[in-house]
């Protein structure tokens, strides 16, 4: 009986499916995780379709080898308009998975929205945390930008206007090469190594908490405890590199998260304003990890997205 009576009133809760959402408000969100999960599993949230097909409008480049190294091919994906007749500006995306799993393809629906938009889109693979250790993540984020800015010209690519992006481990990724490379210094071959805007999406910018200390997928990132590396904990922190040069950022984060705090994006939040840098920061009441499966959380990222990157990358 009891459960009958969480259901009547999650649906009570949520009202009619077909009503008119505005993307521009927080969606509302669950008292608890209990409650989400109920509406999850009774089929009362509409989920974002991200099983996409690429537009007949799209151009893609799939599969590009950018490194080898280990015996191991990295490649990447680049998508934009076939009739793009100009340099347009760039957003990496990199895929979450706790940096142990996913794939590239994880964010296709990111990446075809957004070249609809007139962008050009690439999405990255990297060595996984059980294939190598940290900073083997990091080294091949660098090594993927260096890519597509030497190879700017092949793709309509504007090096000058680039955005990061990632979730949850991607998230973290993104912001830390934003971040250790905040002075945008040329490369060997001139090309400057900075970008100019980061979206974060739920990820972790702080290794040092001591939620972080004791969680075993940031121990397999590492390949040691807290305990053991303290130095390369504090290394692996995108928010110990924050400074005045660091490009603005915005994040979103639900208050349900149970794997990444939410008090992560909102310290880093502080941090970055009292750096003076533009930070927007997005707090969704009631919402768990990986929140943007909901369509309505994916909506809204990308209504606040739009306008971040319309001020800081057009």
């Amino acid at each position: 009986m009891r459960i009958f009576f969480y259901i009547l009133i999650i649906l009570l809760h949520l009202g009619c499916k077909s009503k008119q959402y505005d993307p521009s408000e927080p969606p509302e969100g669950f008292a608890n995780n209990f409650n989400l999960k109920i509406a999850y599993s009774i089929g009362a949230i509409d989920q974002t379709q991200t099983k996409v097909e690429v537009p007949e409008n799209i151009q893609e480049y799939k599969d590009l080898v950018y490194k080898a190294i280990d015996s191991t091919t990295l490649k990447l994906d680049i998508y934009h308009l076939k009739d793009l007749n100009r340099d347009a500006p760039l957003i990496v995306f990199i895929h979450g998975g706790a940096w142990e799993k996913g794939k590239k393809s994880n964010v296709l629906h990111y990446l075809v929205n957004y070249a609809k938009k007139g962008y050009v889109t690439a999405t990255i693979q990297y060595r996984l945390s059980t294939k190598a250790k940290y900073p083997a993540q990091l080294v091949d984020v660098e090594d993927a930008v260096k890519w597509l800015k030497s190879h700017a010209a092949d793709y309509h690519i504007n090096n000058n206007k680039v955005a990061i992006t990632g979730g949850s481990a991607g998230g973290h990724l993104a912001m830390q090469y934003a971040y250790s490379h905040s002075n945008n210094e040329p490369d060997s071959n001139g090309i400057a190594t900075g970008v100019q805007a980061v979206i974060n999406i739920y990820g972790p910018s702080d290794l040092t908490t001591e939620i972080a200390k004791n969680e075993e997928r940031v121990h397999r990132l590492i390949g040691k405890t807290y305990e053991e590396a303290p130095e390369m904990y504090r290394k692996a922190s995108p928010i110990l590199f924050v400074n005045k040069n660091s490009p603005p950022t915005i994040s979103f984060h639900g208050t349900l998260d149970e794997l990444v705090p939410y008090e992560q994006s909102k310290k880093l939040h502080e941090t970055l304003k009292a750096n003076g840098v533009p930070s927007y920061y997005h707090e969704l009441k009631g919402w768990p990890h990986a929140m943007d499966l909901s369509a309505k959380v994916f909506s809204y990222i990308q209504y606040h997205t739009d306008i971040f990157l319309e001020q800081h990358l057009k």
